[in-house]
């Protein structure tokens, strides 16, 4: 992705990441995790502003800061991260892949 993207941070696991959202209405920590689901390999991507009240993340908060293609851009580059320490341990032999509701 060639679009500006702000600097992030993760925990060793590459599993939760963090950066901050500067724009015409301010400073907002934005937070990405990855969360495995019930089907092996298959991770869920939660992004969101951090809720300090809640400690968790608010994926319905509409921020408007002016910066949504920066944002997104960070959000896209923690999948190629994520990637690349995760499918260091993935194993893909002898596996069917699912594409488009059909096993290919």
């Amino acid at each position: 992705m060639k679009h500006p993207k702000y600097l992030y941070r993760s925990e060793e696991q590459f599993l939760f990441y963090e950066s901050t959202s500067e724009g015409s209405k301010g400073l907002f920590k934005k937070v990405v995790e990855y969360t495995e689901t019930s089907t092996e390999n298959v991770y869920n991507l939660g992004f969101g502003d951090y809720d300090e009240t809640t400690k968790s993340i608010n994926d319905l908060t509409v921020t408007n800061n002016g910066d949504s293609l920066k944002v997104l851009a960070t959000v896209a580059s923690t999948v190629y991260a994520f990637y690349r320490k995760v499918s260091k341990s993935l194993d893909f032999s002898n596996r069917k892949y699912i594409c488009k509701n059909k096993i290919i």
